[in-house]
Parts: C-alpha cells; structure tokens; sequence
C-alpha cells in the first residue's frame, strides 16, 4: 500500500496493486480454509468407525491444494490387508479429489474441458483466479473425475428427474462426429483414407429438447435452455439405450409427442425403430438436399450442368410439398434406358428408403422442426471445439471422460453431478448421505 501511495499512478501500477492484493487476501484465506479443515478431519478421524478388516496405521500428512494456495493436512490412514487398499476416511468425507478440494476441483476439470487445450485451461486458472495448476495435473484431475462423469452420463433411468412436467412436444436427435485419434486406437479399424485405413474414431451426440410454442409466422420455437446432451464412443448398439435413457430423465413417458429428428442413415433409422417404437421420425431436410444434389449430379452427369441449380430448386420445393414420391418417379422415368439409369438409382434409394419420413410439408403445417441443426451444432460445439483442434489426437479414455464433462456442463447439470460425487465420497464411510 505504501509502495503504491508513493509511486506515480499508472495502469500498470493498478495492474500489479490489485494482484498482490490477491496474493495477500489469499494468503489469509488459505490460512482458514486449512484451520478449518484440519478440525473438520480430527473430528471425522475421532468419530471414524473402521470396516471388518480395516487396521488404523496413524496419521499421515498430505499436501492439500485449493483455490486460495496449498497446506499440508493431518489425517488417519487405515489398511485393509485382505483387500490390499488403504482408506483414508477425512479425505472420503471432505470429498478431496487426490489431493485437491471439491471447489478447486470443479474448477479445474470445468477449465479443463471448457478450453481448447490443458495448456490453455493452465493459463486461464492462474490469470484470472491467480491459481498455480500445471496443465498435466489439469488433465490428470480430468481424466479421474470424467471417467465418472461418463459413468453418470450412463446411469440407468426408469422415471422422469423431479420436477419434470408434460410437454407439448419432445424433440430427440442422434449424430456422429469422427475424432481423430493415436494410431494405437485405430489398430484393425476401416476408415476412408485411401488405403482403407482410419484417423480418427466417431463418437456419438445425442440431445433431447422441447418445444410449447410457434412465432408469428408459425415456426417452431426451441424452448429456452431445454436441451440436454449425452455423449458416447460406444457403437450404436450402446447410444440408441443411452439416448433413450436421457429421453426417460427428461421425461419421455409425459411428452405429447415424441419426434425423433436424424439425418436418415439405416444405422441411425434402426437405432429409433427399436429403443423409440411408434415415435414419429424425421429425416433432417437439409441432409435430403445434400443428396437431391447427388441424384441432380448423376443424372445430369455433373454439378457443373447449367441446369443443375435450376433441378435442386425443383427438388426443394416439391420435398417441402410432400411430393418426394413423385420425385422418385419421375427421376427414373427420365434416366431410364441410359447409361446413368443405375448410378441415379444407387443416388435415388436414399429417397426410397425414407418416403413416409420426409413428408415435409405436412410436418410444417403440424408446426415440427424438421431440421436438425440443434445436435449439428452440438457436434460442432462440444465435441470439434474440443477434440478436433489442430494437432490434436486423443486416446478413447481421454476423449470420451473429457466429451462427458462437456455435456454435463452443456445441460446445465454441474450441480447435480458434482453433489453426487460428493455423495459417492461419502458413502465410502458408510455415512448418511446428502440431500439429494
């Protein structure tokens, strides 16, 4: 304070003022957090009952570290020789994360799967919370609590959460997204380099969001903050149950209607056909285009054709006034007898396959989305923003605990997750758990 009163006020001078009043005020809190704490584990130690086998070894110290600085923490340990683990029942019931405490590791793994990278997460904690954490504890402390959080994402369901309420219409929506991967996680996988090989690994996103109004020009309206998302590197096999699941949470069973929106792959088509049974699905209209443009290409023997464009638009708006069927007819009609007859038929089944599923216009005139861009942009947002920067390739562990933090972060569920964690801690010591 002296310093600063008798230097010249600067800019710079505010800058370095304000961060040793941080380095001063976190010095004294550090000192309460750890008074505080050491008292909390001498009472859990004192009134700590050991498991059938457990033996108490004494104390031993552990360097704690959390959002104000580091301290060192006395605590009992205890063996259990049978099983060959330790026990340590303070840091079970404080919910210390290897070392870390609850607040500095929320923040941590919050950082490090809301950043572009570790080293990023690392730079941002020590400039704007004044938090020295390198950027392999970061992704260590990550790939401990994502491991769980993945687990959590794959809970079982078999009622709506508290407080669900029935909805007009719920909307549920499945893609893939390729990440690329360490050639050790591709051993054995096909892919689409030239050579047949693979670089990278899809990983499934799946959301759920609800719909109750329209706007003035009749357009559906996503409801504010209602989409959820899971995420999976499993097959299909394995996100068709967990979509499902996450449906259940949200409250499936009270929906009014249930519209299942994906891009009209078979896998994807199945996948709703067996865990979504008599649900509505809709084949996304933009993904239709794409493949009116190959049918156009085929039959026209290029994009470059100067009646191409003029076709597609042709192709738009009779899809959006239920005319797909007729499209189909009237393509093969033209190309029959000629040499592009089998190669517009190859581009043609797409559309057969999915008839009773793009009837665009009668889903527009119910008021249905009938894009889905909403699990377009998740896949863009949660998984590219950061599994597919440049450089980057992942191991399957480190990319699905890290995709897993993302979408508890993205629902809007960091509170319900960490309090069962913490739950979780607890019950190691066969204590009452939080209120849930």
């Amino acid at each position: 304070m002296a310093r600063f009163a008798a230097q010249e006020p600067t800019g710079l001078a505010v800058q370095e003022l304000e961060k040793l009043v941080r380095v001063a005020i976190f010095k004294s809190a550090n000192q309460v957090v750890e008074m505080l704490l050491q008292g909390a584990a001498d009472r859990i130690d004192a009134v700590y009952q050991p498991k059938a086998g457990q033996q108490r070894k004494g104390r031993e110290p552990v360097t704690i570290n959390g959002i104000f600085g580091s301290f060192k923490l006395e605590r009992d340990y205890y063996y259990h020789e049978g099983k060959k683990e330790g026990h340590y029942p303070a840091d079970a019931a404080l919910g210390l994360e290897g070392g870390h405490t609850p607040a500095l590791a929320r923040l941590a793994c919050l950082e490090g799967a809301d950043e572009t990278s570790y080293q990023k997460a690392e730079e941002h904690l020590r400039e704007t919370g004044g938090i020295a954490m390198s950027s392999r504890q970061i992704q260590r402390l990550v790939q401990t609590v994502g491991t769980a959080a993945q687990s959590w994402q794959e809970r079982e369901a078999l009622q709506p959460e508290p407080g669900s309420k029935t909805v007009p219409i719920m909307y549920l929506s499945g893609d893939a997204s390729g990440v690329p991967m360490r050639k050790a996680e591709l051993e054995g996988r096909t892919g689409k380099q030239p050579d047949g090989s693979a670089k990278t690994r899809m990983a499934y996103l799946g959301c759920v969001f609800t719909q109750h109004r329209r706007d003035e020009q009749g357009h559906p309206v996503r409801d504010y903050q209602s989409t959820t998302y899971v995420s999976t590197f499993g097959p299909i096999e394995e996100f068709g149950p967990l979509l499902r699941q996450e449906a259940i949470r949200r409250g499936l069973a009270l929906a009014v209607q249930v519209v299942l929106l994906i891009d009209g792959a078979a896998g994807l088509a199945n996948m709703g056909r067996l865990c979504f049974p008599g649900v509505l699905q809709i084949v996304d209209f933009f993904h239709a285009l794409e493949h009116a443009s190959k049918v156009s290409a085929a039959l026209l023997g290029g994009k470059e054709h100067p009646d191409f464009k003029r076709r597609l638009g042709r192709w738009a708006r009779q899809l959006l006034k239920d005319q797909v069927q007729q499209l189909i007819v009237q393509t093969r009609k033209e190309c029959a007898g000629t040499s592009r007859a089998e190669a517009v038929e190859k581009e043609l089944a797409y559309f057969v396959h999915n008839v009773e599923r793009m009837q665009y216009g009668t889903f527009r005139r119910q008021g249905l989305f009938i894009g889905s861009g909403v699990v377009e942009a998740g896949c863009k947002t949660i998984i590219g923003a950061r599994c597919k920067q440049s450089g980057m390739f992942w191991g399957k562990p480190g990319a699905e605990n890290i995709l897993a933090l993302r979408c508890i972060h993205s629902s809007r569920r960091l509170d319900q997750f960490w309090k069962e964690r913490l739950n979780a801690h607890a019950a190691r010591n066969d204590c009452l758990a939080l209120p849930a």
